[in-house]
């Protein structure tokens, strides 16, 4: 299935099971016909909106705040600049600021990365600043499979979740089973055994590392780890999987500075990675600067399967 018809899926379960459960936004109407939520939930449980994401990110955190589970889909994570004050000011403190009183039951979900030539404005990929949020989780999933089980699994907690899909990724199809299943929050993937290098991976990066680790069979033995969440981070099956390596390379697509690897390297040293260590740690990611629109400079910025062979070469052989 293609990964736009089973978070479709996900959703028409999830609202099929819960009544307090609702979506709205951008983008959910003829341009998500295929989906068939606007057609079957359109009058109660699906509203579109116009471009107003303060508006409706308010509404949602209103809305859970009061008891209803709302999905909130923003076009791009690029605008989530335009509500970050109803997100991190208001949406993620508020069980806090209550005394544990109010839960806000939100979902904030939202298309992220680059590959699609779009240039600065539509190629953001913000996770980050949410992990420096204190109140909001962070899912981040690599495959059909994953985004499904991951947005029921969001869906159903008490807390706010940001759920961060890559645009391309959204493109792609997967085998996956009838039915419906759940992936918990904090707990990673090794989506590929090896002993010589631990390659910690998120989003879109993942195929590009497990890309990298095929083109490197018999020459180096890579260990592919997808942490899935962000917020909850698994830190224990990295540090399994540094046991048997003692080699650390994290990619993402976000920029390399105050990013995601930088933090799953800071849990990972604090929580006894250091003297499991053979090599210092990196973190390869894109450059630290606006996404170009020309193609050939899009590419240029962004960590290729290519650049992760070579990162792997030299810490594993350096």
């Amino acid at each position: 299935m293609a990964w736009g018809q089973v978070v479709a899926e996900a959703l028409r379960e999830e609202m099929e099971r819960d009544e307090r459960v609702f979506l709205i936004g951008e983008d959910l109407g003829p341009v998500r016909e295929r989906e068939n939520l606007w057609g079957q939930l359109r009058e109660r449980r699906v509203f579109q909106t116009p471009i107003s994401e303060a508006a409706f990110v308010g509404l949602g955190t209103g809305a859970a705040a009061t008891g209803l589970r709302p999905v909130v889909e923003i076009m791009y994570m690029d605008f989530v600049a335009v509500c970050f004050d109803q997100i991190v000011n208001q949406c993620a403190p508020l069980k806090l600021m209550s005394g544990g009183r109010i839960s806000v039951p939100l979902v904030i979900k939202t298309p992220a990365g680059c590959g699609s030539r779009e240039a600065a404005h539509h190629s953001g990929h913000h996770e980050a600043w949410f992990m420096h949020a204190p109140g909001i989780k962070v899912a981040i999933p690599s495959n059909a499979y994953d985004a499904k089980g991951l947005l029921k699994t969001a869906i159903r907690d008490d807390d706010p979740v940001l759920f961060v899909e890559h645009r391309l990724l959204r493109r792609s199809q997967a085998q996956v089973p009838e039915g419906e299943w759940l992936v918990p929050f904090g707990e990673a993937a090794v989506r590929r055994e090896g002993h010589d290098i631990t390659v910690v991976a998120t989003s879109y990066a993942v195929t590009k590392a497990l890309r990298a680790a095929r083109a490197l069979e018999g020459e180096v033995s890579v260990e592919v780890v997808d942490p899935r969440t962000l917020v909850p981070l698994d830190v224990q099956t990295i540090l399994a999987s540094l046991a048997k390596t003692g080699r650390l390379l994290v990619v993402h697509e976000a920029p390399a500075r105050g990013g995601a690897g930088a933090e799953i390297i800071r849990r990972v040293m604090e929580d006894g990675g250091f003297d499991l260590l053979r090599a210092a740690p990196r973190v390869l990611a894109r450059g630290d600067t606006p996404m170009p629109y020309s193609p050939p400079l899009e590419d240029a910025v962004l960590p290729q399967p290519s650049d992760i062979a070579a990162a792997i070469r030299e810490i594993a052989w350096g």
